[in-house]
C-alpha cells in the first residue's frame, strides 16, 4: 500500500461540534479531507454557511472529499437533486453521497417499486453526468443497496462513472465483509472506516489487520473516510487517524 489514500473524516462524526472545531481536530489528526454531511454541518439551502465552510477548509488546508447528503432516491423530490450538486460544488467536491431508495431493504421491495426505483436512478444518473458529477450509494441497512447483490445488479443496470458506490463493512463476519468489499470494489470511489459490529463500537487499532484485509480488495487507491469514534470524543480522532495510517502501511 502506498500513500496515493487519501484519508480524512465524515463530518456527522461529530454533530455536536462546529464545523471549525472539526477542521481544527482534522489538522491536528494529519487527516487531509473531510466529508461534510448536508444534516447539521452543511445543509444545501443553507449556502452562506456552505461558503463559510469552504473558506475555512482553504484556511486550514483542508480538501473536501465529498457531500454526505441525506437525499433519498425516490423519496425526495428530484429537483432538490441541483440544490445538493451546488453545495458540492461550493465545497470544492464531484462526489455526493445519496441514500438508495425508501427506508426498506431491496428484499422488501416489490418488482414495481424495484423498477421504479430503478428508473429514478437512470434520471439522478443522467443529471449527474450533466453537471459532472458522481453520485455515490452506500453500502447501508435499509437502502436498496444493503444487500451486496442487490448494490452489484444496480450498477450494472446503470453502468456509469457518474453513479457508484461507497463501501463499509456490514457484517460481524469479516469473511462475509471481504466477500463484500470484492464485489463492491469496481463500482465504488470511498470507504468509511470503523470498528464496531453490531454490539458496540471498538477502536479501531484493534482492527489495524482486518481493515488490511478489507482494503486489499479495492485494486487501487481509495478515499478512507473515519465514521464515528469509539467514545464519541473528538480527542479521540487523533489515534484513530493513527491506526488509520498503520493500515495503510504510512
Amino acid at each position: 500500500m502506498n500513500n496515493a489514500y487519501k484519508l480524512g473524516l465524515v463530518s456527522i462524526s461529530f454533530r455536536q461540534h462546529n464545523p471549525l472545531e472539526i477542521l481544527q481536530a482534522v489538522q491536528k489528526a494529519g487527516l487531509s479531507c473531510i466529508e461534510w454531511g448536508s444534516d447539521v454541518h452543511a445543509p444545501a439551502h443553507e449556502i452562506e454557511k456552505v461558503k463559510e465552510i469552504a473558506a475555512l477548509q482553504k484556511q486550514y488546508g483542508i480538501e473536501c472529499s465529498s457531500y454526505g447528503t441525506y437525499f433519498r432516491l425516490m423519496v425526495t423530490p428530484m429537483e432538490e437533486l441541483l440544490p445538493h450538486i451546488e453545495a458540492a460544488k461550493i465545497l470544492g467536491t464531484d462526489i455526493l453521497r445519496l441514500w438508495c431508495g425508501p427506508q426498506r431493504s431491496g428484499a422488501d421491495l416489490t418488482p414495481a417499486e424495484k423498477e421504479e426505483l430503478f428508473d429514478i436512478c437512470r434520471q439522478a444518473e443522467k443529471i449527474a453526468a450533466e453537471h459532472g458529477v458522481t453520485l455515490c450509494m452506500e453500502c447501508h441497512q435499509n437502502t436498496f443497496t444493503e444487500r451486496v447483490s442487490d448494490a452489484v445488479e444496480l450498477m450494472q443496470a446503470l453502468y456509469s462513472p457518474h453513479f457508484q458506490m461507497y463501501w463499509q463493512p456490514l457484517h460481524d463476519d469479516p469473511a462475509k465483509n471481504v466477500a463484500s468489499a470484492r464485489a463492491i470494489a469496481p463500482y465504488s470511489s470511498h470507504l468509511h472506516v470503523y470498528n464496531w459490529n453490531s454490539h458496540a463500537r471498538y477502536t479501531l487499532a484493534d482492527a489495524v489487520d482486518t481493515w488490511r484485509s478489507y482494503v486489499k480488495e479495492f485494486t487501487t487507491p481509495r478515499t478512507l473516510l473515519l465514521e464515528f469514534m469509539p467514545d464519541n470524543r473528538l480527542e479521540t480522532l487523533v489515534t484513530e487517524a493513527d491506526a488509520l495510517r498503520k493500515i495503510i502501511g504510512g
